[in-house]
């Protein structure tokens, strides 16, 4: 079983800001796979089980209920009940202030980069070892009235693109795997005009 996993905060009042470009993702795939509903909620996480066409098999979308910062227990205990292992099966979509809006980058592991929903899961796990798809929000003035706020204007189209373009690139992570999905994904920019 593959584990999708996006950060965000839960509410009404969070749930268009930068910060919750995670939740977004996860959304989306919920939308174009048809799954009904925002799943069952259990151990502080919103779990959707889907079944995709082979190679892929099945999936299991989860939103850590909590707020960003406690997003590891909730995971945990997701992956306790899947038969999911770190560094093949999961992974983690949030967003990344040090990339600018429009950019997206796929790693198998790394360091939580300043990102506290990340930290926080590394520590949970106890291993940075697993897949994570950061997806750029810019940054402007203090980090954080800046992931709390919401796209303004001309960024809410991009953004839109940007989210799109992130869940395809989980979709591709799924049926071919990391090393494609990085090839097809990491030097894009979306607010680049084309050539």
């Amino acid at each position: 079983m593959k584990v999708i996993c996006g950060l965000g905060n839960p509410g009404d009042r969070y749930r268009l800001t930068r910060h919750n470009v995670g939740f977004r993702v996860v959304d989306l795939l919920a939308d174009r796979w048809g799954l009904a509903g925002s799943g069952r909620v259990r151990d502080g996480a919103a779990l959707l089980e889907a079944r995709r066409p082979d190679p892929v098999g099945a999936v299991l979308l989860v939103k850590p209920m909590r707020y960003m910062n406690a997003s590891g227990a909730p995971l945990r205990a997701a992956l306790r009940h899947s038969a999911a292992g770190l560094e093949e099966d999961l992974l983690v979509v949030a967003d990344d202030i040090d990339l600018p809006l429009g950019r997206i980058r796929l790693r198998r592991s790394g360091s939580a980069g300043g990102h506290n929903g990340l930290r926080d899961i590394i520590a949970a796990l106890g291993t940075n070892e697993f897949a994570r798809l950061r997806v750029g929000i810019g940054r402007s003035g203090e980090a954080v009235d800046h992931v709390l706020s919401t796209f303004r204007g001309a960024e809410r189209e991009l953004a839109a693109e940007v989210i799109a373009t992130a869940a395809d690139a989980v979709e591709r992570w799924l049926g071919e795997g990391a090393e494609v999905a990085m090839n097809a994904y990491n030097g894009l920019d979306l607010a680049e005009p084309p050539a």
